[in-house]
């Protein structure tokens, strides 16, 4: 790819007392790509995407995010009003839980338009509008912008979540397992919504997953971790088809006997 990369990460170390979170770890992102991170439970996955995203420290190395404007910022030199500004603007969070994120006793209107609302907005029908817009584009009816989340079912609010997280058109998505817990027929709805809207929009995005398949749907790259290393990286088709690590090949060969 020609763009330079819009995230990086270098010599990133973490440990949770004596156990190895994250030894050594670089990644990259570019506009517009989809990088995939799998392993088992305790892999070190979700640390990574915390660290990457700022939401934890490590304990050495960098993470950079190349801004609108072109410079490099240091994630974790950021002060936490402007880390907590670019999560609300260029930056999009979607959780395993979506009540994680979504405030339950607030309209599915009022979620989405309260993300509209931290970045200036203040006018009602404009606000509603969108909402209402976003609310269409994750396949929610808009008879339902002024119903209770509580009223929702599992796949409904991980579409609204993603309806609140898009409606400010960030750059960059960061997924922790957005199809967990979810029955096969709603994951299947839910991550061809996700990939069209990821593919239109041109989101960057990184996406924590122990699920070959959606990496292998979602993802144009994908990291494999094991105890807090990256055993193997590369293109998705190359690593899922032809993959080189014992670790990687032994999670590939669980799949095909499942």
């Amino acid at each position: 790819m020609s763009d330079p990369t819009l995230l990086s990460a270098r010599g990133l170390n973490l440990r949770f007392g004596a156990v190895p979170a994250l030894v050594d770890v670089d990644a990259d992102l570019w506009p517009g790509e989809v990088l995939a991170i799998v392993g088992e439970s305790g892999s070190g996955k979700t640390t990574l995407l915390n660290v990457l995203s700022g939401r934890m420290a490590p304990q050495s190395g960098v993470v950079w995010y190349r801004e609108p404007a072109g410079g490099l910022v240091d994630v974790h030199a950021m002060p936490a009003p402007a880390l907590r500004a670019l999560h609300r603007s260029d930056w999009g969070f979607v959780h395993q839980n979506p009540r994680d994120s979504l405030r339950m006793g607030v309209s599915a209107g009022g979620n989405v338009g309260e993300r509209l609302m931290a970045q200036g907005s203040r006018h009602y029908g404009s606000i509603r509008e969108s909402a209402i817009a976003w609310l269409s584009e994750v396949e929610i009816d808009a008879s339902r912008v002024d119903d209770l989340p509580r009223t929702f079912s599992g796949g409904m609010l991980q579409r609204l979540q993603i309806a609140r997280t898009l409606v400010t058109h960030p750059r960059l998505v960061f997924m922790d397992e957005p199809t967990g817990g979810l029955d096969v027929s709603v994951q299947a709805r839910l991550l061809d919504l996700i990939r069209g809207l990821v593919a239109r929009l041109g989101i960057a995005a990184v996406l924590v997953t122990h699920d070959l398949a959606v990496a292998r749907l979602l993802a144009h790259r994908v990291m494999v971790m094991q105890q807090g290393c990256v055993v193997e990286s590369g293109l998705t088709d190359q690593v899922l088809d032809d993959p080189q690590h014992p670790y990687t090949q032994l999670l590939v060969s669980s799949v095909l006997a499942a």
